[in-house]
């Protein structure tokens, strides 16, 4: 396979067309770990349309957090088809062109036609036209996702794995069999959309033809079509973005995280450190994590975590947090134990690491809908208690305990603690208690097992 192609300068180029044509990007992020790869941009969590126009304010790229895949299918079609036509309108407003960003799941969980489908109509209507094309790029290079040969990749064990056959493609509410993103796409159409009908972009177009031959290809999609981007480096999505420069903006993107820094133009920066997240100094106090995910990886790290020492433990029981009768006293209960306990220490508060599933997918993301909105509970409860810093572990929950825990609207991302992973938020306007409390979005499915005893060390400074 031909090595990637480094165009000098892409970056800068990318940077200076967007702010010539006055571009907006606005990624609506269906959790908020989206912003792994982006540093200095605007988040915003309250689904207002006031805050549309903090985000929108400047030539940049700003989040939207739309907690999407915690939503049945026909509730997230919803939400996205009312940040969508705000967010459009907006941009209509200010005689600015709009490029929408549908981010999800770099391991494909998520409402992907839907959502597209929900993006599409806002556009006719809002604008009167229709999407030329629809980009999917899953890529998300820092935690070993990347696509080749039109099949998409994770990093599993340190050896790449057809994502069909990994443990994401067996979840509970979007599990899925196909690793080719083509299939995968007819897949999720239920068959409305055939393989065949899915366009590519292969590594060799972007590295042998360039540019050119990415633009020429952009040129020849039409009636929203979807279109597969392959890429295993930056270089690849930077060829990609520069392509797109000299065609209309007619695309809508289905992405993880590594496209987004790809179409901004944005240069990466090294990890934080505690200097960068406090200037003036670490405050007195101990810090809160909150570990919500279930995935494997996610209960080795809180395993580590664990062990590596000077966390007081707090277990949420699950099953009692997602049975309505019984949930109230389980919360109290948990409240209680994680306020007395930062009082002498840095505390985990996870869930019972028994999965408690439904008999189908609606079910099953109401069970963890339930328990999501229980911890935050716990979290919001356990602010007079003044944790220093608090962390996130896993989608929903990181989103729960932003928008339920926290009260956070707005917030800026500082940067990620390891290279393009885990983000820290600045918040900007939450719940007086929360603020000036970094906030650490942790992915359930990213980091090795020594992850977050690392994270809460940086943190605790030790």
């Amino acid at each position: 396979m031909r090595q990637p192609r480094h165009e000098p300068g892409a970056r800068a180029a990318i940077r200076a067309a967007n702010a010539a044509a006055g571009r907006r990007i606005v990624v609506l992020d269906d959790d908020p770990t989206g912003s792994q790869s982006m540093h200095g941009v605007p988040i915003v969590t309250a689904l207002d349309e006031r805050e549309y126009g903090f985000a929108m304010a400047a030539p940049s790229t700003s989040f939207v957090l739309t907690n999407t895949r915690s939503l049945p299918e026909a509730d997230a079609a919803a939400v996205t088809t009312e940040v969508a036509t705000s967010v459009l309108r907006h941009g209509e407003a200010l005689g600015v062109p709009v490029r929408l960003v549908s981010r999800s799941d770099s391991t494909l969980r998520g409402h992907v036609v839907a959502e597209v489908d929900a993006l599409r109509a806002v556009r006719r209507r809002v604008t009167g036209r229709d999407y030329r094309g629809v980009l999917l790029v899953p890529a998300y290079f820092e935690a070993g996702r990347f696509t080749e040969g039109d099949v998409h990749w994770a990093m599993v064990g340190g050896r790449p794995v057809p994502v069909g056959g990994t443990e994401f493609a067996r979840d509970a509410t979007f599990g899925y069999s196909s690793s080719d993103l083509r299939e995968f796409v007819a897949e999720r159409s239920g068959g409305t959309i055939a393989a065949a009908d899915v366009g590519s972009v292969s590594l060799d177009d972007i590295r042998v033809g360039g540019p050119e031959r990415v633009a020429d290809i952009l040129r020849g999609v039409s009636d929203g079509r979807f279109v597969v981007v392959n890429a295993t480096d930056y270089a690849d999505l930077e060829i990609v973005a520069l392509g797109l420069l000299s065609v209309p903006d007619d695309f809508l993107f289905r992405t993880g995280p590594s496209f987004v820094r790809a179409l901004s133009g944005v240069d990466p920066i090294g990890p934080v450190t505690a200097a960068s997240i406090w200037p003036g100094g670490r405050p007195g106090g101990h810090g809160l994590v909150v570990v919500g995910s279930h995935v494997g990886q996610t209960s080795r790290q809180l395993a580590v975590a664990r062990e590596r020492g000077a966390l007081a433990a707090v277990e949420l029981d699950a099953a009692a947090v997602a049975d309505p009768d019984r949930a109230p006293a389980a919360v109290a209960r948990a409240a209680g134990r994680v306020g007395a306990a930062l009082a002498g220490s840095d505390v985990v508060l996870f869930t019972s690491r028994d999965l408690v599933v439904g008999d189908g997918r609606l079910t099953s993301l109401a069970i963890s809908r339930a328990v999501s909105a229980g911890v935050a509970e716990v979290v919001a409860r356990s602010l007079p208690a003044g944790p220093a810093w608090v962390v996130a572990k896993g989608g929903i929950t990181s989103h729960d305990v932003a928008v339920r825990g926290l009260g956070l609207r707005r917030a800026v991302v500082l940067g990620q603690v390891f290279p393009g992973m885990v983000s820290v938020f600045a918040p900007v306007d939450a719940a007086p208690a929360a603020m000036g409390v970094p906030y650490v979005v942790f992915a359930g499915n990213v980091g090795d097992e020594r992850a977050l005893a690392d994270v809460v060390d940086l943190l605790a400074g030790r």
